[in-house]
């Protein structure tokens, strides 16, 4: 079974993720995608994240219907701060039968010699990096194992959801309706 890892603090999740998702789930040609659910990440620094097990609320409510989208929290319950290649590692130790592929944007493909054991990933892992605004990517240096996939640009950020909420402008175009929902009875990002 071919899975992708699809990971992201998902704060919140957006329409832009699950498109994303279903459109990389045929081009690359998974059978699933896992959205981990990631504690902070080592390399942003953001105040506003919202409670891990809020965040994993979210996603599984918004995944609800999507079978082959996976809610995720598995990062959560590993040593923080989370680092990819851990994750991968012990994924592969825990699901033998799985063949991973980790799934990040061009923003983040831009900034990889500064992952953590990111030569480790190159050599052991597939990575599908998908278009991100401003993160222009040269075809011709990529190393093996490391393809971009033309998916639709869609231009929605949870930053602008979280500014919009607080503004107190309606957000029900920019995430499924569940979320919407619960974000609004909850008082999320105010």
């Amino acid at each position: 079974m071919k899975i992708g890892i699809f990971g992201g603090s998902f704060n919140p999740i957006h329409n832009g993720h699950i498109s994303l998702a279903r459109q990389l789930l045929e081009l690359v040609g998974l059978d699933e995608i896992w959205f981990m659910v990631s504690p902070q990440n080592p390399l942003k620094r953001q105040d506003d994240l919202l409670d891990d097990n809020r965040r994993m609320a979210l996603v599984s409510a918004a995944l609800k219907d999507e079978p082959r989208l996976i809610a995720c929290d598995y990062e959560l319950t590993m040593p923080k701060p989370s680092y990819s290649w851990n994750t991968m590692q012990s994924l592969s130790t825990t699901f033998p039968n799985r063949l991973f592929t980790l799934i990040i944007g061009g923003d983040n493909w831009q900034c990889f010699s500064q992952w953590r054991n990111h030569d480790l990933l190159l050599a052991n892992y597939p990575i599908a990096v998908y278009p991100r605004r401003g993160a222009e990517i040269d075809k011709g240096t990529l190393p093996h194992g490391v393809r971009i996939y033309n998916t639709r640009l869609i231009d929605i950020s949870s930053t602008q959801i979280r500014r919009m909420i607080r503004a107190g402008e309606p957000i029900d175009r920019l995430v499924p309706p569940i979320v919407a929902t619960m974000i609004a009875e909850e008082g999320l990002y105010k």
